[in-house]
């Protein structure tokens, strides 16, 4: 499963950068949870929550239905 996150974000990743940052995959939990670390401009950005929730997470559910929830660390 993790190949297959690191294959979205991949396709998440050239928006991310357009503003000036960027998202690392951290890791996969087995219980669905996928932990990354927003980078760049997107570090303590005060849309970050939104950009996780709204954008990673949501993406990261469509493309793959085992995540459950995405948290930065």
């Amino acid at each position: 499963m993790k190949e297959k996150v690191e294959n979205a974000l991949n396709e998440i990743r050239p928006a991310l950068q357009a503003d000036g940052g960027d998202v690392e995959l951290v890791s996969v939990e087995s219980d669905g949870t996928v932990k990354v670390r927003l980078q760049g401009a997107c570090y303590g950005c005060p849309m970050a929550t939104l950009t996780l929730k709204q954008g990673i997470e949501r993406a990261l559910k469509q493309a793959i239905p085992e995540v459950k929830q995405v948290v930065a660390v």
